[in-house]
């Protein structure tokens, strides 16, 4: 018995040092369209472009030729996306096109085919401060360390989503772990949590960067010090963007290693785009959504932090 654990043993361990490169079919290519409009007064981008293989690092193959607009279904109004180099934009200037309430539609006619798409454009609410806490060192800080929250109340009445965005000095916390999310005011439809603070774990664990200290084996850098700043933007999301963003934290952020084997397989994510009739079923990926922004932030100063240590011995 004990020679047949062994030998298992051994095969385990040389099934995982192991590579293998397996010769692999390309898979088919399809369009990818990005649509995420928002209220800001800034160039509004739409991407079409066609997906490559997985291990391509060039710049996606832009979708030319194609006309884009989009309709708000509440007042009928259009306005049409101008091609650029790039991507398909429109400038707002002083014209209010985005309202919350309104139902809109993406337009698309790539090659004689036509797709679409809808999104509502929901309330969203302001950004109440920006406070940073003093805490003691531990396991993962071998020295004291600050760490950043914001306040923000969810809307009142059931069925909000909302997409928080944070810059730390103005970089964009953009890493799979830091997509944060919130459904109400928690992590997903089935809670009720409607209309009171965000949950803490919102407020505060995604818009702290929890980087490894690569001078301390096992150590973690100080998400802030004095001098860093936090800015950050609650966008506004349709429910069906909620569930298309929840994909994405699926697929994207893996634990890698040994748990890799019994992750969820990588698949597409959910798209609300589809085709107008059967003649343009070509697949396609992406998707459209529209969200109205809010946004605050702030600088840990010396007087804060001395602030924030008081508070802590208090």
């Amino acid at each position: 018995m004990k020679k047949l654990i062994v030998f298992f043993l051994a095969c385990l361990n040389f099934a995982c040092d192991t590579e293998i490169n397996p010769t692999l079919n390309p898979a088919a290519e399809v369009m990818v369209v990005d649509a995420w409009l928002n209220d800001k007064n800034e160039t509004q981008k739409i991407f079409l472009t066609i997906s490559q293989p997985y291990f391509d690092q060039s710049s996606p193959e832009m979708v030319e030729g194609a006309s884009v607009s989009v309709k708000d279904l509440s007042s009928g109004e259009t306005i049409t996306f101008v091609e650029t180099d790039a991507y398909y934009g429109w400038e707002p200037g002083d014209e209010e096109f985005l309202v919350v309430g309104h139902q809109y539609q993406l337009l698309l006619e790539v090659d004689g085919k036509a797709y679409t798409a809808n999104a509502g454009l929901g309330e969203v609410p302001e950004v109440d401060s920006v406070q940073y806490t003093y805490n003691p060192k531990d396991i993962n800080f071998k020295e004291p360390y600050f760490t950043a929250e914001f306040m923000a109340s969810d809307i009142p009445g059931r069925g909000d989503a909302y997409w928080i965005k944070a810059w730390k000095n103005e970089v964009y916390l953009s890493k799979p772990s830091e997509i944060n999310i919130a459904f109400d005011a928690g992590f997903s439809s089935t809670q009720t949590m409607d209309g009171v603070l965000f949950n803490q774990i919102i407020r505060k664990d995604f818009v702290n960067p929890w980087d490894e200290n690569p001078e301390k084996e096992n150590s973690l850098l100080p998400p802030y010090v004095v001098g860093d700043s936090l800015y950050l933007e609650i966008h506004s999301i349709d429910p069906m963007a909620f569930e298309f963003l929840s994909g994405v934290i699926l697929q994207t952020n893996r634990p890698g290693g040994f748990s890799e084997l019994f992750a969820t397989p990588l698949s597409n994510v959910i798209s609300n785009i589809y085709p107008v009739s059967e003649e343009s079923s070509t697949k396609v990926q992406g998707f459209f959504n529209v969200s109205a922004v809010t946004s605050g932030g702030g600088k840990l100063t010396a007087a804060i932090a001395e602030a924030a240590m008081n508070a802590a011995e208090d």
